[in-house]
């Protein structure tokens, strides 16, 4: 548990937070009917809060190229990331409260700095907003930054009282603003903070990314909650206008006025000359002209709400994109493997095994195969949050996009051994589905220090077999491990063991472990495959 926040637990922070809004992200889209019910809050925070991660993440590249950041870079880097990347109403008020935040942890990490920092932030966000309106996001960020100042203690109860408190007040939303309680649901923009500020306590409770995440602040949206984009309703503006603005803080008054004359949902957030713009109005090019007289505009983002609605609720018609009917991505690290999806008719998008793609890299990816159809095999767990939210997007601009969340690269194999572009695209996705699901997959991994796993304490060097995931086996060599994983996943029946050889494995390794499995189920049949993967030495799947 951490007494004071540093550089190192902010990184954390970012990740954890960025976890805890993936998996809620289409909870939070559900909840989304204020202030226009277009459900893409949750979308709209988690690209908010990846772009802070990724900024972070830039400080911690290169450990070689200079001394580690410390807490003020690192929460300055939080901040920018998430001003340049904030999308939609919520997303620029989560940055600005982010932004308030940094401009007091930046002088230290203690239990009293972040007191100070939350109540900092909760100002920051209401200033943002051009007419606060209660039982939102802003609510609840008050709410907590009121308890943490009261509250006593160290690091950690002030972490886990803002927590507490910001779950109470988003479970009273309804009651402050009508069209909650109409639709029986909590406000989505205080849904996600909550989010957030579990990630802050966990981080100080010294929770670490790579472990499991219990998403915190458990208040689920309505069943009846649609998902669906919908229109705005009558007499609501019909854009949404959001921009990056290099302006002198002398030109916000004139900039405030002006567009709340043009629209409503006005909210501006930033400082030191960059600002985040956003608006809901009917005229999108005077919004933009009225940056241009403040300063220069800059990465501008219309959205029609009337049109988004509807291509979230239709597929591509043909002739929309023309390179290709359909295409297949899938997304995986090592040349062997790439070679061999290429060869079964899929397009790669090589992924650094230490960087996995963020939701920006996935869509564009999706572009450049020119396809108005695209099955996106992901390979990897990990990659679910950010293509859930790439996908969206894909779907706002006519692409009908299905996302099979293939967990190792050898159920994609198996996904794409029965793709026929020929079929209709609903039949293709039920049968790659089909196949990935009914390969069992595990890896061979080695440990990198002592850590509990559900086999048992390992130490560092010792080789894990994971099956499905988990923890299974624990040896001190490769090919006693493997033939023990091979054992227990055979153990319920397959006709097909795919091995799968990382990058610098013998092939010694395959050979024993393809004669132990024709030894002890002759049955069976067994491929190999150099697939160059890092840092698993070894794939297995079982069909």
């Amino acid at each position: 548990m951490l007494h004071t926040l540093d550089a190192p637990a902010v990184r954390t922070w970012c990740q954890l937070a960025l976890r805890a809004l993936g998996q809620a992200r289409e909870e939070i889209d559900a909840l989304n009917v204020y202030p226009v019910p277009d459900g893409d809050t949750g979308t709209n925070l988690y690209l908010t809060v990846e772009s802070a991660a990724a900024e972070v993440e830039s400080r911690f590249a290169d450990p070689g190229a200079g001394p580690a950041p410390g807490l003020a870079d690192t929460v300055r880097a939080m901040a920018r990331g998430a001003l340049v990347g904030a999308r939609g109403n919520s997303g620029v008020i989560l940055a600005q409260w982010l932004r308030g935040t940094a401009e007091t942890l930046a002088d230290g990490g203690g239990a009293d700095q972040l007191r100070a920092a939350l109540q900092r932030a909760a100002d920051s966000a209401y200033q943002a907003v051009a007419e606060p309106v209660e039982g939102t996001l802003l609510t609840v960020a008050r709410v907590a930054a009121r308890e943490a100042v009261r509250a006593g203690g160290g690091l950690a109860q002030v972490a886990d009282t803002a927590y507490r408190a910001a779950r109470d007040a988003l479970r009273h939303t309804p009651e402050q603003l009508a069209v909650l309680a109409e639709n029986g649901v909590v406000d989505a923009g205080g849904r996600g903070l909550v989010a957030v500020l579990g990630a802050l306590a966990d981080a100080v409770a010294g929770q670490q990314p790579m472990g499991p995440v219990a998403l915190r602040g458990d208040v689920r949206a309505a069943e009846s909650c649609e998902t669906r984009r919908r229109p705005p309703g009558p007499g609501h503006p019909a854009f949404e206008v959001i921009y990056l603005l290099d302006a002198p803080d002398g030109a916000l008054p004139a900039l405030r006025r002006r567009l709340g004359t043009l629209g409503d949902s006005l909210v501006i957030g930033g400082g030191d000359g960059l600002w985040n713009v956003h608006v809901h109005v009917d005229d999108a090019g005077a919004a933009v002209e009225a940056g241009v007289e403040a300063g220069r505009p800059h990465q501008i983002r219309i959205t029609h709400f009337a049109e988004a609605a509807a291509r979230a609720g239709t597929a591509a018609e043909p002739g929309e994109r023309e390179d290709r009917a359909r295409a297949v991505l899938s997304v995986v690290s090592g040349e062997g493997l790439a070679e061999l999806c290429e060869q079964a008719g899929a397009v790669v998008l090589h992924a650094d095994p230490d960087r996995p793609p963020a939701s920006a890299e996935l869509a564009a990816a999706v572009r450049r195969s020119t396809a108005r159809e695209v099955v996106l095999l992901l390979n990897d767990p990990e990659l679910r949050a950010a293509a859930g939210a790439a996908a969206d997007q894909l779907r706002e601009e006519g692409i009908r996009i299905a996302v099979l969340p293939t967990r190792s690269p050898v159920q994609g194999l198996a996904a794409l051994a029965v793709h026929e572009g020929g079929r209709r695209f609903d039949e293709d996705v039920v049968a790659m589905t089909s196949a990935a699901g009914a390969t069992r997959y595990a890896e061979l991994a080695v440990a990198e220090g002592e850590s509990w796993t559900m086999a048992g304490v390992c130490q560092a060097g010792d080789v894990l077999g994971l099956i499905d995931g988990d923890v299974a086996v624990i040896g001190t060599g490769l090919a006693e491990v493997g033939e023990s994983v091979l054992d227990r996943m055979l153990g319920a029946g397959g006709e097909l063991v795919t091995l799968v050889l990382g990058e610098g494995t013998d092939e010694a390794l395959a050979e024993r472990l393809v004669a132990h499995v024709r030894h002890r189920r002759p049955e069976v049949d067994a491929v190999v495959f150099h697939g160059g993967q890092e840092p698993a030495p070894l794939l297995i799947g079982v069909e």
